[in-house]
């Protein structure tokens, strides 16, 4: 099965029309499905007082934005990250150029009203909206495949929002459930992949994993225990300014996550344990035959202990050991022969 790979670009254009234009091409020459964004009305989404995430604050200080690390107000680092109605309408025409699917994030109900109206054609449901029944039953009503991130979520609020988009018109076979752990970047030990296999195995849906570790090693090991699903964020460059671009793929590591992905696809194969075509030519090289132990003239009775087996594994089998002891040479052998039927009177 063909892995559904998002590269989330986010808010990681900084407001920059032209840099999240760039985003579109680095996701493109990537080879990933779809192209993600952040849709949202800073208005409608946090008040003034919200104060950015300490993640946030501590990703803002390290990529040299001090000034918004030092204001402290969600609404404000958000505000400078909207994208206008005119962006996304030139994105989504860039996305067509460039030959990959665009996607959004909606943050609020109008936002997620003006995604549908511009024509996505898969709604995402980030972890902080997992609890906003609301929001879900929106977006469940639009009669879109779903994928839902689950970032601080209990099996129980996960089961909720199941129900929840079912009862809107949604059926379950519609709706991907990705895993997630909501910092940025995530700690190895806190990542809990086998987390993923158990929601599969809880609720009957497809899953998959959002990933917000350093690296490209756990969206690859997602994909051998069963994901459908990878998004993963990116940056043109890891030292912008901004709150996601330090726990974000530059691209180079975006395409070497997606060739490793493609390769684990390959790889996990269909299943059946048989020879492949590859290793067949090795089966002569590798196994072992029987030979005779030293010189035996013909008319000679075998017993086991005129046989040994060696390389090639072209001759007789192992298993016919106890057929051939007590038969009789046909001729003259030397030591090391490769016995064959032939040999035998």
């Amino acid at each position: 099965m063909r892995t559904l790979i998002i590269a989330e670009a986010g808010v990681n254009h900084n407001g920059d029309l032209e840099m999240a234009r760039q985003l579109i091409d680095v996701a493109a020459d990537a080879g990933v499905d779809i192209v993600k964004f952040q849709t949202f009305k800073a208005e409608k989404l946090v008040t003034k007082a919200a104060r950015q995430a300490e993640y946030q604050t501590t990703n803002l200080i390290a990529s040299g934005d001090a000034a918004s690390a030092a204001d402290s107000s969600q609404f404000t680092m958000l505000k400078k990250l909207e994208l206008s109605e005119e962006a996304h309408h030139e994105l989504i025409a860039h996305c067509r150029t460039r030959g990959i699917r665009f996607c959004s994030t909606p943050f609020d109900l109008d936002s997620m009203d003006d995604l549908v109206a511009l024509g996505v054609d898969i709604m995402k449901v980030p972890s902080g909206e997992l609890t906003n029944l609301p929001f879900l039953r929106k977006a469940g009503a639009q009669g879109l495949p779903v994928i839902i991130s689950t970032g601080m979520a209990t099996l129980g609020e996960i089961e909720t929002a199941l129900a929840e988009l079912e009862a809107a018109g949604t059926p379950r076979e519609q709706v991907t459930v990705l895993h997630c752990n909501t910092q940025y970047p995530t700690p190895m030990a806190d990542v809990n992949l086998r987390a993923m296999n158990t929601i599969g195995r809880a609720f009957d849906v497809a899953i998959g994993y959002s990933d917000h570790t350093l690296g490209i090693e756990v969206p690859i090991a997602a994909v051998a225990l069963g994901a459908v699903c990878i998004e993963k964020h990116f940056t043109l460059d890891r030292n912008l300014p901004g709150p996601d671009h330090a726990a974000s793929l530059e691209p180079h590591e975006l395409v070497a996550m997606v060739q490793a992905i493609r390769n684990i696809e390959v790889a996990l194969g269909d299943g059946l344990k048989r020879v492949s075509a590859s290793e067949a030519p090795n089966k002569t090289v590798a196994r072992r035959s029987l030979h005779l132990v030293a010189d035996r003239p013909a008319g000679y009775t075998l017993s086991t202990a005129d046989l040994e087996l060696k390389r090639p594994g072209d001759g007789l089998s192992a298993a016919l050991i106890p057929v051939l002891s007590g038969r009789k040479l046909r001729h003259d052998l030397p030591a090391d022969h490769k016995l064959t039927w032939e040999d035998f009177s």
